[in-house]
């Protein structure tokens, strides 16, 4: 694999932010998907009740005062593009055979990827062996799990948080798939620290710090950083 691959982080959780993240050339555009009375939300907030949405460290906001779109939404504005990674969020299971049934209708045959901390989720999309399954986490505790899902069998790719990792870490998760990414890295001392790792992916809200690295040169000794997620 040449270089990094960059992973807009929740830029598809926006249809403006989506298409910007995409003419960046960005490898992948991350979007979180909610299950929420039936519809299939963009958001990365959590609902509580009917009207409120709250992230933690963040203000609360109303829903009458933001625009959350649907997957379809998101699916019909990437136009067939493949680069999105679909990070399904709990706690309702039921959003992962949904999201199947929606990538099935909406981009069949598109080599899209999906990721979630609640694994089970990844199941549903078996019978689509042209999406891209990626384990994601996010404390010592689902860290352990990976160790040991990677030493069982060969995956597609894994996301986990920055804090996590030590090169030796990396380069034995390395020997199970090509794909390790890592998140949330908005910094520049973030993106120090990541590739110092050996890690193959980065996931980051700094969409001007991905653009400035996706027009580097795939051979550029300085940063080695640009993606193929071929």
């Amino acid at each position: 694999m040449a270089g990094m691959v960059l992973v807009a982080h929740r830029a598809g959780n926006n249809l403006a932010d989506l298409r910007g993240a995409l003419d960046a050339r960005v490898d992948l555009v991350e979007a979180d998907v909610h299950l929420y009375r039936g519809a299939l939300e963009m958001r990365h907030a959590k609902a509580v009740g009917r009207h409120v949405l709250w992230e933690p460290w963040r203000d609360v906001t109303r829903r009458r005062d933001v625009t959350v779109p649907l997957l379809a939404e998101v699916l019909a504005a990437a136009a067939g593009d493949a680069r999105l990674m679909l990070d399904l969020k709990g706690p309702f299971l039921g959003v992962a055979p949904l999201t199947a049934a929606a990538l099935r209708e909406a981009a069949p045959g598109a080599p899209v990827a999906v990721c979630s901390r609640q694994w089970r989720m990844l199941d549903a999309f078996e019978d689509q062996p042209h999406i891209r399954r990626i384990y994601s986490a996010g404390n010592q505790r689902e860290l352990a799990r990976t160790r040991v899902l990677v030493r069982r069998r060969r995956v597609d790719g894994l996301s986990i948080r920055l804090s996590l990792l030590t090169p030796q870490l990396v380069e034995e998760l390395h020997r199970h798939t090509d794909l390790v990414m890592v998140w949330s890295v908005d910094t520049e001392e973030a993106l120090a620290k990541a590739t110092s790792l050996g890690v193959s992916g980065v996931i980051s809200k700094n969409l001007p710090m991905l653009r400035r690295l996706a027009e580097r040169p795939q051979d550029d000794p300085a940063t080695n950083v640009r993606a193929s997620t071929t």
